[in-house]
């Protein structure tokens, strides 16, 4: 079949004369590129090596650092500035990535202050800024665009040199401004002041060697002549040639044990802080120079392509010494500048790549697009089976969220199913089977964009009232229906383009703008949302530290004033309450933003029962697991989902605005095209991850199932045979002396679940009947004559867990 050149304008191949692959081109060549990225993340895996192997230690690698950014660096700077040629830059593109590092400072910024709490709001709002802005230009950017321009647009190198200093001049001095704040607001005095602190932040820019040796580059460029004296000239040289490989080695060096320190509470700011970094900054640099370049269009392409590839540079190491040096969120800065480094890679691969290429065939993208959509399909559509299956298996779709992710489950799978359905229809001739198939696709897609906005609003509905106060059932009308008059709409105003493979521009320009609108509607439901559900969860954590009583502190007072829990005798209108916990772990903290809405509900119920009932036999660990199981609204799960999706529904919006501005979108939006493809139909495996691995209902049943095998194994590996001679004995006689009088002594029935009764006792109550009853002198003594019973195979752990304990946890006999 024909495919029209309206049809494939989707894959546009940039510079005008491009298509025609016997054209003269002066394109970059990737023939340097390849090296060059072996030769920067080669030095880098060798400083990670020589950390893992501990040839070069932590000591001797601060060392090393304070060589690179005091000396290297700094001589690299001058050097350059000096012979920096001012008359053939063309400022509009500093100008234009000087716009987008302040939008993105900005962005980074304001949201930070909003979204975090008081404590420690504006050195997060300082660091954070500094990381989404401050690129690893020299050490790693500048080997990459010297391999891919020097033969065709030597100039370029130089722009490195001019805009660098944007961020270490003039947007660093003022994420330092919000630390030097910090540190004052940390001191209970506050006896410096407002003039201080700028001049503080002043010394601190000044001293920085980095800035110094900028401004004296600068002010030598015009004394000097742009030539460095014949008798300094070799030694700036050597200092500054020491800068490439030091500095690649080093940040090998500081990546080792770093991405160890990952937690929970880092992994959302994460996820901001590497969109900002990796998504919004090249996006808004090439947007910038778009606008504001009026030279030539091929220069102006080039240009423009130079941005992009520019805003993909990862964070640069020295962000982790500012963290350092304030004492401030360094596992999140460390962490994140780990994974923006490995995750620029492929970027940047993938975006010299394409700005190599001189000639796309416009029908191999397209069946690549289909067939990549296609594969990436089919396995979420398993995924989603999975996870739907756990939603109904689990009866969690009948409670609020889940009802509303069970929704968004099925959007995803409707869509998977549709862009399956579309392959094969769209290169047939029947125009209702394409109608149709196409419907059911968009308004899924559609679905898709909007459920995440409207999870996070009834989480931020949740937590303010407790109670949904808008009917769950409107949500379902608003999250099924825009779509849907969203669809109609389009088959109604719509202008079908014939002979289309690619589903997203079906109806032409129409359906571009319905999209932006339903994508722009959702990116600010669902980010502001999120923002408020961030202010309300440490806001009611402030308000509840002094009102409520906390889950862990109340379980923790109640087993240190009823002992009796431990006791041996239990009565009988007890045993429905009584469970088999081994250990009392409190719960890991939650960050900021994912703080669960059910705790301090959880906490103020527990506490009314507490006072309620004299009964010193019931176990509030137990009632917190049942809790949790009931009424858990795994808010964590549906922030994480919702922050996710909502990002690529950034890169969807972003796409779609490319097209509309652009009639000619260029090379690098192929890139943007096929992770909107992955972001759009590969949503079921997030959702498989997040939910599909239920605790209670998959990831424990199998957990017991496989170690009770294995421990029966190991058994049947081990007969009694090798036991030694005095274990053996000691077993022996504690059977027939000692082992029936021990079982009327301390074993009770106690619930293990719901239905089930098992015989069991603690293990400190075996130690003190050991004691009692002569067998053992001491609790040393009566351990190790525990661990023989344990190892003979008289005795085992309820769980087939531990190892013999003097401490409340559950073992049985075995029969």
């Amino acid at each position: 079949m024909e495919i029209s050149t309206t049809a494939v304008s989707t894959f546009p191949h940039g510079d005008g004369d491009v298509m025609d692959p016997s054209a003269p081109s002066s394109r970059i060549s990737i023939d340097k590129l390849l090296p060059a990225l072996l030769k920067c993340f080669g030095i880098i895996l060798c400083g990670y090596i020589a950390g893992r192997a501990r040839i070069i230690t932590s000591t001797q690698a601060k060392g090393l650092g304070n060589f690179v950014s005091k000396f290297a660096l700094p001589a690299l700077l001058f050097k350059n500035m000096v012979l920096l040629d001012f008359g053939n830059v063309i400022w509009p593109f500093i100008w234009s990535v000087l716009i987008a590092k302040v939008s993105v400072f900005a962005i980074v910024c304001i949201l930070t202050l909003v979204a975090s709490s008081p404590e420690s709001r504006y050195s997060k709002a300082g660091l954070y800024s500094i990381f989404a802005t401050q690129s690893n230009d020299f050490a790693l950017g500048y080997p990459i665009v010297k391999a891919l321009y020097e033969s065709t647009y030597p100039e370029y190198i130089q722009y490195i040199y001019l805009v660098a200093p944007v961020s270490l001049m003039l947007l660093n001095p003022i994420g330092f401004a919000f630390c030097e704040v910090q540190k004052w607001k940390d001191k209970r005095d506050h006896q410096q002041g407002k003039l201080l602190i700028v001049g503080q932040v002043v010394l601190h820019v000044l001293k920085n060697p980095i800035v110094f040796m900028v401004v004296i580059g600068i002010a030598a460029h015009f004394i000097l002549h742009q030539k460095i004296p014949s008798f300094m000239e070799d030694f700036v040289d050597g200092l500054a040639n020491s800068f490439g490989g030091a500095a690649l080695f080093y940040l090998g060096l500081s990546m080792v044990g770093e991405l160890r320190k990952l937690t929970r509470s880092t992994v959302v700011t994460l996820i901001l802080l590497l969109t900002a970094k990796l998504l919004l900054m090249p996006l808004i640099c090439k947007d910038m120079v778009d606008l504001l370049d009026t030279t030539s269009p091929l220069n102006h392409s080039s240009l423009s392509d130079y941005a992009f590839l520019y805003g993909v540079f990862p964070t640069a190491p020295s962000v982790a010494i500012y963290a350092a040096y304030y004492n401030a969120q360094l596992e999140v800065v460390i962490s994140g500048m780990v994974i923006s480094t490995l995750l620029s890679a492929p970027i940047m691969f993938t975006s010299a790549w394409l700005l190599t290429l001189r000639w796309m065939d416009p029908r191999l993208l397209m069946n690549a697009l289909q067939d990549v959509s296609f594969d990436i399909s089919i396995v979420s559509l398993v995924a989603l089976l999975w996870t739907i299956a756990v939603m109904l298996f689990s009866k969690k779709f009948k409670r609020l969220p889940q009802m509303f992710s069970t929704n968004l489950f099925l959007a995803q799978f409707l869509t998977c199913f549709g862009m399956m359905l579309w392959k094969f229809v769209v290169r047939g001739n029947n125009f209702i089977s394409q109608i149709l198939s196409f419907t059911l696709l968009c308004t899924s897609l559609y679905c898709t964009y909007v459920w995440p906005g409207l999870i996070a609003l009834s989480l931020v509905l949740l937590r303010r009232f407790d109670r949904l106060k808008v009917s769950s059932g409107m949500f379902v009308i608003v999250g099924w229906g825009i779509p849907a008059f969203t669809t109609a709409v389009l088959l109604i105003c719509g202008e079908k383009l014939h002979d289309t493979l690619d589903s997203s521009q079906f109806y032409s320009k129409t359906q571009i703008i319905c999209s932006t609108i339903v994508l722009a509607l959702s990116v600010v439901l669902s980010g502001s949302s999120l923002v408020f559900l961030s202010r309300g969860s440490w806001s009611q954590k402030d308000r509840s530290q002094g009102a409520n009583t906390s889950v862990e502190d109340l379980v923790t007072e109640t087993e240190q004033d009823n002992h009796s829990i431990f006791e041996p005798e239990v009565h009988s209108e007890d045993l429905n309450r009584a469970c088999l916990m081994c250990e009392c772990a409190p719960p890991q903290p939650m960050p900021d933003t994912i703080i669960s809405t059910d705790m301090n509900h959880t906490a103020n119920s527990l506490t009314a029962q507490s006072e309620n009932s004299n009964d010193s036999t019931v176990c509030l660990v137990f009632r917190v697991e049942e809790l949790n199981q009931d009424e858990d609204r795994q808010v964590p799960r549906h922030v994480l989902l919702c922050l996710l999706l909502t990002v690529g529904s950034l890169a969807n919006l972003s796409r779609c605005v490319w097209l509309l501005f652009y009639q000619d979108p260029g090379r690098l939006y192929v890139e943007l095209q096929f992770f909107c493809a992955v972001a759009n139909y590969g949503q079921g495996i997030l959702s498989f991850v997040l939910f599909g691995l239920d605790k209670h209902l998959v990831i424990l049943p199998f957990w017991k199932r496989l170690h009770r095998l294995w421990y029966r194994k190991r058994q049947e590996e081990q007969p009694r045979s090798n036991v030694p001679e005095e274990i053996r004995m000691t077993c022996t006689d504690f059977i027939e002396r000692h082992k029936d009088q021990c079982f009327h002594d301390i074993v009770r029935k106690r619930r293990c679940g719901i239905r089930k009764m098992v015989d069991c006792f603690l293990g400190c109550e075996l130690v003190d009947w050991l004691q009692q009853v002569g067998l053992a002198e001491d609790q040393p003594a009566a351990i190790i004559y525990g661990t023989c019973l344990q190892q003979g195979g008289v005795l085992q752990h309820i769980e087939q867990e531990c190892c013999f304990q003097n401490a409340p946890i559950y073992y049985s006999f075995v029969t």
